[in-house]
């Protein structure tokens, strides 16, 4: 489906959120979209890593919420299992590493930037859940749109024109 946010903003503004322009683009595609699949973490990537690994992401879209201190919680590997699994994107309010290959995975990636330092094992994540951060609600279930003009989260599937 060929789509452009800007043409969804324009059509369809009283319906979506527009998420703020504070994420930067490390995938190996601009432009993507599915349903959301939400997961909240605590410096802690491990059931990030369980779920693009070993779930089938069937075009959808895997939103992340990280809290706590700074840590990466996606780099090739985890990219590359999305790949694998098919999930069309990866949407972290995080950060991310190993850019160099990242970039070269047909996959959506975008994340706050980037640092080296990888996350450690402290607490479980909570998956399915309403996550809040760009001013966006990210409910599981809604579509998020993403391409070089920005990202937009619909509660309902938009069909392109």
């Amino acid at each position: 489906m060929k789509f452009y946010t800007a043409d969804i903003c324009d059509q369809h503004s009283g319906h979506i959120q527009v998420v703020q322009p504070i994420l930067h683009s490390y995938g190996g595609v601009t432009a993507f979209h599915g349903s959301i699949h939400t997961i909240k973490l605590f410096e802690d990537n491990a059931d990030l890593v369980a779920l693009l690994r070993d779930v089938p992401g069937e075009g959808k879209v895997c939103v992340v919420d990280v809290q706590g201190d700074y840590c990466a919680v996606v780099g090739e590997t985890l990219i590359g299992f999305a790949y694998k699994n098919g999930w069309a994107g990866i949407v972290i309010n995080g950060y991310i590493r190993d850019t160099h290959k990242t970039t070269q995975i047909p996959v959506g990636l975008v994340a706050l930037g980037k640092y080296p330092l990888r996350s450690t094992r402290k607490k479980k994540g909570k998956q399915n859940i309403e996550i809040k951060f760009a001013g966006v609600t990210f409910k599981p279930g809604s579509y998020l749109y993403a391409d070089n003009d920005g990202i937009v989260v619909s509660s309902e599937e938009i069909n392109s024109q």
